[in-house]
């Protein structure tokens, strides 16, 4: 498996517990993380874009709201909203990553982790939530990543 698509499944995972247990368990990420993964680069970028994601859950949470139609937050499964917040924080501050790759992947956590529904219900958010960013920003403009607090 690749090293970044090992680093989404274990940032999805640690989004997933905190979304389930609170803020509290970031204390806990590390161990969860070397409990998880071997490779050390693997566990610092899963890291990165947990505390990333965390720590803009905002702007990611009115991006998903904004693009879902008919759905609230609260009605999302956690499994599909710890993917879309991942994603949705890769698009929006992480310009190294093809935007299209964000949403591949985000849609192959669906189908290993979610339900059948799940692959064209992400699919069809992160679209409108890319149309949304692009129209919005400029490539420069997406690094404006606050640093994550620990």
């Amino acid at each position: 498996m690749d090293r970044r698509t090992r680093a989404r499944e274990l940032a999805m995972q640690g989004l997933y517990q905190l979304d389930v247990q609170g803020e509290d368990l970031l204390a806990l990420l590390d161990q969860f993380l070397i409990e998880n993964e071997a490779d050390s680069s693997v566990r610092r970028l899963a890291l990165d874009w947990t505390k990333g994601t965390w720590v803009n859950l905002a702007q990611c949470d009115e991006l998903i709201v904004a693009s879902t139609i008919k759905w609230q937050l609260s009605r999302l499964s956690p499994v599909d909203k710890s993917i879309l917040r991942l994603a949705v924080y890769q698009l929006k501050f992480c310009p190294d990553i093809p935007p299209r790759v964000v949403i591949n992947e985000a849609i192959e956590l669906g189908k290993k982790f979610s339900t059948d529904k799940s692959p064209p219900f992400i699919n069809g958010v992160l679209d409108a939530i890319l149309r949304k960013i692009e129209s919005h920003t400029s490539p420069q403009e997406r690094v404006t990543d606050k640093e994550p607090r620990v």
